[in-house]
């Protein structure tokens, strides 16, 4: 027991530790005076010895180490329940305090109201005087507890328990399982789409997009919508969220990259993989103003697409048949000549519907097949890949006509598909977004810049079958002028060698060398000159298919209406003004013209680099929008359309398995060749083609494409 004077005193230090923590919280307002009896037990109380540490004030204290008035207790009531016996009722934690914050209150009202102080307030209260190290350990603020994550609610621990239990069945990829996991993680679980058993808002945007995938060349069954209405119960409600966003995932893959893989349809495909992240489309679609208008962008950007798009919804508007032309005679104009100056002019019924079809205005009622219509039509042959005679025949009729509106559909989705497979920028941005594009059915290549066509030209493509050319997306790195052509070794096996064997001299009159290497290789090759198989110029874009595009001495080709000749490469008709057009974009400073490249042509090889190389996109687009804005369809020479329609009516899931097929397109020799009649099992079919070229029996190799001319392979 402490004497009177003692107690007094350590009273007096209490209330001025009061004062001062009041001075710290704020002013405060006292409802009511402390009893006697209180006061009494108080002055018993021990309390630090303030000659050692002096009570802190106000300059001690940064404002941020003050807790605000809505702390689960101010300073001020801790001071007044410090001057207070302890309480006999257990003690609150502070982590309990600390997960459900009390209300704030004055401070008065507090320490009237709490039954209990928590066991750090009461040991802080009690405790004895203390060292130098402690008393400044007591100046510092304590660290307040991280929040504990908040529990879920029933709909978050059926989302939640679902994800992890059966995340499979929605998601069968595992990247898109792991995003749509630690998606809702991140959100606590909480819904998206779901508002109770009813559609958010968001979720009404990305539905009213799904149910328009027929718009955009998709299949909307493809993306079903759950039943929200239904959904009546926590797990129903999370099954109805993930099929949401499994259908939602689904069709912003489809629309990016396509419903099926290019490599489903041809050994002879190969585009840069763009299958959106699953990550990215779940944070897209979630922030996004308009779910729906987010899920449309994935489609592809290009005018062509969107062209394409609006052709598709014009074909399913028109039901009406009743403007193709009917089936008649053969119609043609005959010019007048010498010997019949007044030939007569042949006149049918559906010369009208004809003039209507090919927008001839002038004397739009005549019957006559007179020599504008003749004009229209040789103008709609030419650019249809017709033979432009101006005759209306069975070939030229089926093309007016084209194919049922059922027919023309299907086509045209499948086009549009083939968009999904190209990169979303076709050219390279350095360049003012130059490109070279060239579309094997129409026998075309176009160069593009600045978003415009800056030349075209025709082109020879590869055969059907085995000679296709390939679809592919590469750069275009250099040009080679007066190029050497090494005959690929499926050309020599399959072509020359049999040749050969019936006419030794056919090499030297090809104007061929052939070579027998130290390792007992051949090789054939063809110097530069006018006569070379590639022509005057090669242009290379070094692919995993070996082909290229070049010149040709077979300049008559171009005048065909198909030209489908080649092994796989691609002849361009004016190659001095493709290199020109090529150069003035990659090297403008250089001022390449069609006289100055023709100026380069002889026996010596000249690569001109570029800088920055120019994409080549390498198309099949049986169906496209011309210029004029007119659906123009294209003869399926490879066969690839009738795949591609029954993969796209097919069940929509299994058609993005990725599908082996083997490459090259061609069978590639081995290395030991056995040539029939080689050896001296056969005497009476005369000496072997070996014996003759080197006066031996033994088989030969054919020699392997050095590394650095694979490109050259195929021509």
């Amino acid at each position: 027991m402490h004497d009177l004077s003692t107690g007094r005193s350590g009273y007096d230090r209490m209330l001025a530790a009061v004062a001062a923590t009041f001075l710290l919280a704020g002013t405060v307002t006292f409802a009511h005076a402390e009893p006697a009896s209180e006061a009494a037990i108080s002055a018993a109380v021990p309390m630090p010895d303030t000659s050692l540490v002096p009570p802190p004030t106000a300059a001690d204290v940064k404002l941020d180490a003050v807790k605000p008035a809505a702390s689960t207790q101010s300073e001020a009531s801790k001071a007044v329940e410090a001057a207070k016996p302890a309480s006999t009722e257990p003690a609150k934690s502070e982590s309990a305090e600390t997960r459900t914050p009390a209300p704030a209150a004055p401070a008065a009202e507090a320490a009237k109201s709490e039954p209990a102080k928590s066991e750090a307030s009461k040991s802080e209260a009690a405790a004895p005087a203390a060292t130098n190290s402690d008393a400044a350990k007591a100046q510092t603020p304590a660290t307040t507890a991280e929040p504990a994550v908040a529990a879920l609610d029933p709909f978050g621990e059926a989302l939640r328990d679902l994800i992890a239990t059966k995340g499979a069945k929605y998601f069968d990829r595992k990247k898109e399982r792991a995003a749509v996991e630690a998606f809702y993680k991140d959100r606590n679980y909480a819904p998206l789409w779901t508002k109770g058993a009813a559609a958010s808002p968001r979720a009404s945007e990305a539905i009213a997009r799904l149910k328009k995938a027929d718009e955009d060349g998709l299949d909307a069954g493809d993306y079903p919508i759950p039943d929200f209405a239904a959904a009546t119960t926590p797990e129903a409600q999370a099954d109805v969220e993930l099929r949401l966003t499994e259908s939602a995932l689904d069709y912003a893959r489809h629309a990016q990259s396509g419903r099926m893989h290019w490599s489903q349809v041809s050994g002879d495909i190969q585009y840069p993989d763009h299958t959106p992240d699953p990550t990215e489309i779940l944070i897209n679609i979630s922030t996004a103003r308009n779910a729906g208008a987010a899920l449309e962008t994935y489609n592809p950007p290009h005018k062509a697409f969107q062209q394409l798009r609006a052709k598709l919804t014009e074909l399913r508007g028109d039901t009406d048949e009743s403007h193709k032309i009917a089936d008649g005679e053969t119609l043609r104009f005959i010019k007048a000549t010498k010997k019949n100056p007044n030939p007569a002019v042949m006149e049918d019924a559906r010369v009208p519907a004809l003039r209507a079809k090919l927008g001839v205005t002038e004397n739009a009622s005549d019957t006559h097949y007179d020599a504008t219509v003749a004009t229209a039509v040789r103008k709609f042959q030419a650019a249809n890949g017709l033979k432009a005679t101006g005759v209306l025949d069975k070939q030229t009729l089926a093309a007016l006509n084209g194919p049922k509106n059922d027919r023309k559909i299907d086509i045209v989705r499948v086009n549009m598909e083939r968009w999904r497979w190209l990169p979303r920028d076709l050219g390279a941005k350095a360049l003012g977004d130059a490109y070279v594009v060239l579309n094997i059915p129409d026998y075309s290549l176009k160069l593009m810049h600045n978003g415009a066509p800056v030349w075209k030209t025709r082109v020879v493509v590869g055969k059907p079958g085995k000679h296709a050319t390939p679809e592919l997306t590469e750069t275009m790195k250099y040009i080679t002028v007066n190029p050497t052509w090494n005959v690929p070794p499926s050309i020599i096996y399959n072509e020359y060698l049999p040749a050969l064997q019936q006419d030794p001299t056919v090499l030297e009159r090809m104007g061929l060398k052939l070579q027998r290497n130290p390792d007992g290789t051949i090789r054939i090759s063809q110097p530069p000159g006018e006569r070379n198989a590639l022509g005057r110029i090669r242009f290379n874009f070094p692919n995993k298919f070996l082909v290229y595009q070049h010149d040709t001495p077979d300049k008559h080709l171009f005048a065909k209406t198909e030209r489908a000749f080649s092994h796989g490469c691609m002849r361009v008709q004016n190659p001095d003004q493709y290199a020109a057009n090529l150069l003035s974009i990659a090297l403008p400073k250089d001022h390449y013209t069609p006289e100055k490249i023709r100026g380069m042509y002889g026996r010596s090889e000249i690569n001109i680099n570029f800088p920055t190389p120019i994409p080549v996109n390498i198309v099949y687009h049986t169906a496209f929008v011309d210029d004029a804005g007119v659906l123009e369809f294209r003869k399926d020479i490879y066969g690839r359309d009738a795949r591609m329609i029954s993969l796209l009516k097919g069940s929509g899931k299994n058609l993005e398995a990725v599908v082996a097929h083997s490459q090259p397109n061609y069978v590639k020799p081995t290395n030991n060749i056995n040539i029939p009649g080689d050896g001296y099992a056969d005497r009476s079919s005369g000496p072997n083609f070996f014996e003759l070229l080197f006066g031996g029996g033994r088989s030969a190799q054919v020699e392997q494409e050095p590394r650095r001319r694979r490109q050259q392979q195929r021509y």
